[in-house]
């Protein structure tokens, strides 16, 4: 196998080599050759975690459902939909609709003539008979 691997074709030697069980041992000469430092000797004195530590977790999530509970009244009050009280609390739309004029020629849907024919050669009626 030696003759097919190709660093061992071109013969690369460029004296960057690892002496033995270099990283092994690595740790502990490390932490051997660092200066002791004062803060490593002291001990920490723990305080006692108050009561707004321990229910802060609990008002940060109540406060962002009742971010959401505002955020989606605002969008029902900026879009509050097509209910009938909404009709009737705006004259304009009560005068435009009372208006047969109006109610005729806007609100009625546009329906081709083709297509009634159609609906009624489906339902078994000539339009003919009609005539």
């Amino acid at each position: 196998m030696k003759g097919h691997d190709i660093l061992y074709q071109i013969d690369r030697k460029s004296g960057m080599t690892v002496p033995e069980n270099y990283f092994s041992d690595f740790n502990t000469r490390m932490a051997s050759s660092l200066p002791e430092q004062p803060w490593e000797h002291e001990t920490v004195k723990v305080m006692p975690r108050t009561v707004w530590q321990k229910i802060r977790p609990y008002v940060y999530m109540a406060a962002m459902f009742m971010g959401i509970w505002c955020m989606m009244n605002m969008f029902s009050l900026v879009h509050p939909g097509n209910s009938p009280a909404a009709f009737s609390d705006n004259p304009v739309l009560m005068s435009a609709i009372n208006n047969d004029d109006f109610y005729v020629d806007y609100c009625y849907p546009v329906v081709d003539e083709d297509y009634i024919y159609d609906q009624l050669y489906e339902d078994g009626i000539d339009p003919a008979d009609f005539i």
